[in-house]
């Protein structure tokens, strides 16, 4: 069953993949409503109360333009010190404040999961529909997924040996009061990943990339001292576990476009383009 969370965020992904595919034409309120079925009154309602800014102001929030002018504001500071910029709302550093990446034992990550019990459950989110798993110690997978048996079977494949239940439990509860970004509504979140060494190094540096911030994956390879693996650094996060808390969507390629996404780039655009409204940052 779709539910109208879902529903009006499907509306407002296909406009924004029309805003952004037609930016050169500038399309105008009507034609954008009309391209999504709705009234244009009806649809700049809607994308406000989602976004929190008009279309025409979020346009500016997703420019390449808008992008660069972010990379080079981020590159005067360093990765680590840019979480504490003055400059930036209270709530940017919610994902360096809040979660913490324990990794997987070496006979967790080899064995496939065996002896691992997996509780796992869907819930609806503000950019669509989202599958979440959990063991004993934290969220071990978290992906956005339209289809909830692809998503399960996606889950199966990370941990073949697993025991899964499909339950909801406190930890879940816990990360999902994230999107809500209410820094009362929940306590640390505890991540139990299997990756490698690397790949762990990787995924806790993205946590410092405050929300509002873009970086690159030469400046992050950087940041970590792999100035030369800015290619081992985008494998690593293509193959990040659990979208939105490890905020992959926050590196962008150089040229200030955002790129590929595992769960899609509208979705990408989407979250990129409400972190920047807000943040309200100004340039």
């Amino acid at each position: 069953m779709h539910t109208q969370e879902n529903i009006d965020y499907n509306r407002i992904a296909s406009a924004i993949d029309y805003i952004v595919k037609n930016f050169r034409k500038q399309p105008d309120l009507n034609e954008i409503a009309t391209e999504v079925h709705l009234s244009p009154a009806h649809f700049q309602r809607l994308f406000t109360k989602w976004a929190g800014t008009s279309p025409k102001k979020f346009l500016q929030y997703i420019s390449v333009q808008y992008a660069k002018e972010i990379l080079k504001q981020s590159e005067k500071t360093s990765l680590s010190d840019a979480a504490y910029q003055t400059g930036l709302s209270g709530t940017s550093r919610l994902h360096d404040l809040f979660i913490n990446i324990e990794g997987m034992t070496p006979a967790e990550y080899k064995n496939g999961g065996k002896n691992l019990i997996i509780n796992y459950s869907y819930s609806e989110t503000q950019f669509g529909k989202l599958l979440i798993a959990s063991t004993t110690k934290g969220i071990c997978y978290m992906a956005f997924e339209d289809k909830t048996k692809e998503a399960f079977t996606t889950l199966q494949k990370n941990f073949p040996n697993a025991t899964f239940r499909l339950r909801t439990d406190s930890l879940q509860q816990n990360a999902l009061a994230f999107f809500q970004k209410d820094i009362n509504g929940f306590s640390e979140i505890k991540l139990h990943l299997k990756g490698t060494d690397f790949q762990l190094k990787v995924w806790e540096s993205l946590l410092k990339i405050p929300e509002g911030n873009l970086s690159t994956y030469g400046v992050l390879a950087e940041k970590i001292g792999h100035s030369k693996a800015s290619r081992a650094v985008g494998t690593a996060i293509g193959k990040n576990p659990v979208a939105y808390l490890i905020p992959c969507h926050r590196v962008i390629q150089s040229s200030g476009k955002f790129g590929g996404y595992m769960w899609g780039t509208t979705r990408k655009t989407a979250i990129i383009g409400c972190e920047a409204v807000k943040n309200n940052l100004k340039l």
